[in-house]
């Protein structure tokens, strides 16, 4: 390391802030400035800001979470990603409790790492949600530490995971609002049947209940979005045994090479919901690409980029809130997994290497951070949003209102492929009836950049018995969101 003597003033003034017992931590690699993000991408149109990140402490609530996954098995470093998650804006961290390194020693409970974590979100502004996965190979069948076979199997094993989840739902309830019980129990390496996850899930749910009423659970944790007999095998015995209302989320991962391929199962998913417990939620709980070409894990076998992971993630999250699903990015940071041979799984947000130490946040951070700046809970779904376009490929288009002054913003993007690293654009008119807008401008949510619409380009046309129609042409679309938006809508900066 090069030492630089201008450094030194820095370190005594944070030596001082030690001392003084003020704990502060910073996200030193992120770039603040308004070209954070370089792209090819050339539109015709007058630039005019760029939006500006909102902290977690900026934003009062919304329904994306980022994944902070595998702490429970050291695979990634917490101390050294903390500082990144305030400024993502992303008000979610999904995380699995890890029963076998809170409990080493049969009947002593260690929670030093998680209270860490924990009271870091929560001081944060932060929302938690904790799943309760995975066994404890100490009691004999207690279960694995890992994914693969871990649930408890032994009277023993069960009667210490009941006592493991009690001691956990009491010690976090005044902190956590949110649970998730068991991570991909369908996983096709499982040997777990529908009824035996079911029975877990009922067997976890009660104690958390009991304990915390109010509690929110996400049941299931599926690994696939395709296995509607699964499911309903599950949602069978939850209904046989009264105990649907146990769960506000049926949660699910849903990988695939384009995105948008996913919701043909997620809606099978949502009709199987819909006969057993209307009022049963889908809760997308896992889903993010790579950035590079990884040889396993979902989504292997497939030269990703910096640039095609950022697109594949926004497409992702704004396909998930445009259907009216809570919806998560994994993960925040690269993922180290352990072995004879070492894995990188590279789906996270920031770059890191098989030290697990922070290199820098990817494209994908920045992505992530321009979406969460602008599709917090200000803003609520227009169902079926009454607009047409002159597009000749497939698009994705969803409308949102501010729930406040009913101005409008409509995301759209090219999603007939797995997304690119190209950055030309096509050229469409967009007709949105009954539409709310004054100033409209273009947003790419990629880099960030706000352009305005020029005046000859789109028109208000009244009605008598609608709303207003609005009409803009030659609006440039490519594979990646891109936003028409009312101005007073956009932070910029």
């Amino acid at each position: 390391m090069h030492r630089n003597p201008s450094y030194r003033p820095c370190l005594l003034v944070i030596l001082a802030l030690v001392w003084l017992g003020v704990t502060t931590v910073s996200a030193q690699f992120i770039d603040p400035s308004a070209e954070r993000v370089k792209t090819p991408l050339v539109v015709d149109m007058k630039r005019i800001g760029t939006l500006k990140p909102r902290s977690t402490n900026d934003i009062a609530s919304s329904r994306i979470t980022v994944g902070c996954e595998t702490l429970d098995r050291d695979f990634t470093d917490f101390n050294g990603y903390k500082a990144y998650l305030p400024p993502l804006g992303v008000k979610k961290i999904r995380l699995q409790a890890g029963w076998a390194k809170c409990e080493k020693v049969k009947g002593v409970y260690d929670w030093k790492w998680l209270d860490e974590i924990i009271d870091f979100a929560v001081a944060n502004k932060i929302e938690p949600w904790l799943e309760t996965s995975y066994g404890n190979p100490i009691y004999e069948g207690g279960g694995g530490r890992g994914l693969l076979n871990s649930m408890p199997t032994s009277p023993e094993g069960f009667a210490a995971y009941d006592r493991w989840v009690t001691a956990l739902v009491t010690r976090y309830k005044d902190r956590v609002k949110e649970w998730e019980i068991w991570n991909e129990p369908d996983h096709p390496m499982q040997n777990n049947s529908p009824e035996t996850t079911a029975e877990l899930n009922i067997r976890t749910g009660e104690i958390i209940k009991r304990i915390q009423p109010e509690a929110k659970i996400a049941a299931l944790a599926l690994a696939t979005h395709t296995d509607t007999t699964y499911l309903s095998r599950a949602l069978t015995v939850f209904a046989d045994r009264k105990k649907l209302d146990l769960f506000t989320w049926v949660s699910y991962h849903s990988y695939a090479f384009r995105p948008e391929q996913s919701y043909k199962g997620v809606a099978s998913f949502k009709r199987q919901l819909a006969r057993y417990a209307p009022n049963l939620l889908l809760r997308q709980g896992e889903n993010g690409a790579p950035s590079g070409y990884i040889p396993s894990y979902a989504l292997d076998k497939y030269y990703w980029t910096e640039y095609s992971q950022a697109k594949y993630d926004m497409r992702r999250l704004l396909g998930d809130l445009g259907r009216d699903i809570e919806t998560s990015v994994f993960t925040i940071i690269d993922i180290r997994y352990a072995g004879d041979t070492p894995v990188l799984n590279m789906k996270g947000l920031i770059q890191s290497d098989l030290d697990k130490t922070v290199i820098r946040p990817k494209v994908a951070y920045y992505a992530v951070q321009n979406l969460a700046s602008v599709f917090d809970n200000t803003l609520e779904l227009i169902p079926n949003v009454n607009a047409t376009t002159t597009a000749t490929e497939s698009i994705s288009l969803f409308g949102f209102r501010q729930k406040a002054g009913k101005k409008q913003l409509v995301a759209v993007w090219l999603d007939s492929k797995t997304p690119t690293n190209l950055f030309s654009t096509t050229p469409i008119d967009i007709t949105i009836n009954d539409g709310n807008f004054d100033t409209p401008v273009w947003v790419d949510l990629l880099t960030g950049h706000i352009y305005e619409i020029p005046k000859n380009r789109w028109r208000k046309t009244e009605s008598r018995n609608a709303g207003p129609t609005y009409t803009f042409s030659g609006i440039p679309v490519y594979d990646s969101p891109v936003l028409i938006a009312e101005k007073s809508l956009i932070v910029q900066k």
